[in-house]
């Protein structure tokens, strides 16, 4: 059977001639998708696709054109509409990973029971404080509660800054002292 004729049969709805045209052009729309896709499955498909469509639309097909580079044309359209869509899944996917972030998001404020536990442990940590001795406790009050530097407490004080680091240095020590001990 003859290109042509094939053609012609094929628009007055012949199997066999749609089964000639199929096996005759497959190899080549087949070669020209998978050089553009790199995947075996999305040629397949996108083959499968071109030759449906061309069948569907036989009878718009102008005989002044080479049949091969009108089903080459469809496929390509096909392709770019496959990467469109692609394009688009993978924008979906990103927007619902970015809402699935959002919406999961941990809550970092504290809970009551943070809460409590935080105001408990602080409780046991100034009755601790206590144990020291007052210029001890005086030296962890200002860096720790007050947050004052190292230069504020000595001009609070009234002393060189060295003796302010060593005071928090011994304070530290004997409050971890006692925390171990209790």
């Amino acid at each position: 059977m003859k290109i042509k004729d094939a053609i012609l049969q094929a628009k007055s709805n012949n199997q066999v001639a749609f089964n000639f045209l199929l096996e005759y052009y497959w190899n080549d729309v087949y070669a020209f998708i998978l050089k553009r896709t790199e995947n075996e499955n999305d040629a397949e498909d996108i083959c499968i696709q071109t030759f449906s469509k061309a069948f569907d639309k036989i009878n718009s097909y102008n005989d002044s054109y080479v049949f091969k580079t009108w089903l080459i044309t469809i496929s390509k359209n096909l392709h770019f509409d496959f990467l469109r869509k692609k394009k688009t899944s993978i924008k979906n996917d990103r927007s619902e990973h970015a809402n699935y972030q959002i919406n999961n998001l941990a809550d970092e404020s504290p809970s009551p029971e943070d809460k409590l536990i935080t105001e408990q442990n602080l409780a046991k940590l100034l009755c601790d404080i206590k144990k020291l001795k007052p210029h001890y406790q005086e030296v962890i009050n200002l860096r720790y509660f007050r947050e004052l530097s190292y230069i504020e407490i000595a001009n609070e004080l009234n002393e060189p800054m060295s003796n302010i680091k060593v005071k928090l240095l011994r304070a530290k020590k004997l409050l971890a002292n006692i925390i171990q001990e209790t």
